[in-house]
């Protein structure tokens, strides 16, 4: 099914490839000649290149962009590709193969080389680059794949990984009490650190297992605020490193409806759900409580989602006024609607603007607490792009902007400003209200004290307002 699976780095540099068939007769070429070609196809993408790009009678004034995942090559292969951590993972294939199988495979790659380097990144995979070829050996025979999970892997693995410390730039902006963002970046085997001492991933070190609320947000703004439309698309995952994998229980909300028509006054309503195949459900109904033997590795518990009305974080206010023929004055209000004991971390407003735009002067109205707040005219991208260390809960931020155009304004130009997109992460928050009560181990062990630590996290996914 795949010929040729490779691991580019951002800069376009091959840091893993490897041929499984020799569909096209370029057995020897690919890790250099097609790598490089594929790169600067993604880079500069231009949809009227490549075969069945574009449809007969399609516009062509918009040609550049983002590449879509899965394209055809002049060479005649398909491509398909995934990005993790700026990392692109891709594989090309001669076959009529399912490319929505191919996309699950490539992160199905991506979560194996996390599970197993500790973390993922170019100097990770470099560095445990025999490990990795390791794992592809065992992942794939001659294209298509076979053992996939972590636990099962672990058997036909003999290479250690060496543990490479994650890069992070927030740090724990949470409590120093708690662990750190890097604790969760461990290898689920035996590894050797950078002072060249070994370390097991279950035993020598302490018994831990990390949680995760991941919550994603889609909302739809008008111009004067209201929502128009919204969806959370949340997960609960976990990583373990519980010596003896021992069963684990989890309770959720007691008041957790799943249903838009069978949620009650003041409850926790969510849609649907969806759960790990490891879960046993038999006291969910009741109880709300999950019971699971946690496989090894990074794995996701259950997936839920929640559309309709619920509390919005942060609400977009966009205005726009002409003050001259060639000049505009644009408005953005940002108000945070959260509690004032939370706040959104690494905060930035987009805003495209007409072609025509010559310059835009930017101003910022900040009040305490944002921290480094800058906003600018990116001339190359066409846009204004307002970023904000932080925005605590229960403030206000402003910001205002004198675009001067080359010709005089129509209503085509308008038409040309927005939307504004808002991308944000909050951390220790979610906006369903879905808690985990309780996490135990289901049977007392004399002697056994894991340490629990659960996260909630709110991230954007699609936070747009219309002008």
């Amino acid at each position: 099914m795949i010929s040729n699976f490779f691991v580019l780095s951002p800069r376009g540099d091959t840091i893993i490839a490897k041929t499984y068939r020799n569909d096209r007769g370029n057995e020897g070429a690919h890790e250099r000649s097609h790598t490089e070609a594929f790169f600067r196809k993604i880079k500069f993408w231009n949809s009227d290149d490549v075969e069945g790009g574009r449809s007969e009678g399609a516009k062509t004034d918009k040609k550049k962009g983002d590449a879509p995942p899965v394209f055809i090559m002049p060479d005649g292969l398909s491509y398909i590709h995934v990005k993790r951590n700026g990392l692109i993972f891709c594989c090309a294939t001669a076959r009529n193969a399912s490319p929505t199988t191919i996309i699950e495979f490539l992160s199905t790659i991506a979560r194996v080389f996390k599970d197993y380097c500790g973390t993922l990144s170019e100097e990770a995979i470099r560095k445990n680059f025999i490990l990795l070829y390791e794992l592809l050996d065992e992942m794939l025979d001659y294209g298509y794949p076979q053992i996939t999970r972590t636990q099962n892997l672990k058997l036909c693995v003999y290479n250690e990984p060496i543990v490479v410390d994650p890069v992070t730039s927030t740090g724990n902006l949470v409590n120093p009490k708690t662990a750190s963002a890097n604790a969760v970046h461990k290898p689920v085997i035996s590894s050797v650190n950078a002072s060249g001492r070994k370390t097991d991933a279950k035993g020598t070190q302490k018994n831990e297992i990390f949680v995760d609320i991941l919550e994603r947000l889609n909302v739809l703004f008008s111009n004067n605020g209201y929502v128009l439309n919204s969806t959370i698309d949340g997960c609960i995952q976990m990583k373990s490193y519980l010596a003896g994998n021992p069963e684990l229980r989890m309770a959720l909300n007691e008041d957790l409806s799943i249903g838009r028509n069978t949620g009650s006054y003041g409850s926790v309503t969510i849609d649907d759900i969806n759960f790990n195949d490891c879960v046993n459900l038999s006291e969910f109904e009741t109880t709300r409580t999950l019971s699971f033997i946690p496989p090894d590795g990074e794995f996701v518990v259950l997936n839920y989602r929640v559309t309709g009305d619920f509390a919005t974080p942060f609400r977009i206010f966009p205005s726009i006024e002409e003050v001259e023929p060639k000049k505009l004055e644009i408005t953005i209000l940002i108000r945070a609607d959260m509690p004032s004991n939370h706040f959104g971390a690494n905060v930035s407003i987009e805003m495209p603007l007409p072609k025509c735009t010559v310059s835009a002067q930017c101003s910022v109205i900040s009040s305490p607490g944002t921290g480094h707040t800058n906003a600018e005219f990116v001339q190359r991208d066409g846009k204004i792009l307002w970023t904000m260390k932080k925005l605590p809960g229960g403030s206000e931020q402003t910001m205002k902007a004198k675009v001067t155009l080359s010709q005089p304004c129509t209503s085509q130009i308008r038409r040309e400003v927005g939307p504004t997109n808002m991308n944000f992460e909050i951390p220790m928050f979610n906006v369903s209200n879905l808690q985990v009560r309780y996490l135990r181990i289901a049977e007392h062990m004399a002697g056994y004290t894991p340490y629990r630590w659960v996260r909630y996290v709110t991230q954007s996914n699609s936070y747009v307002c219309r002008l």
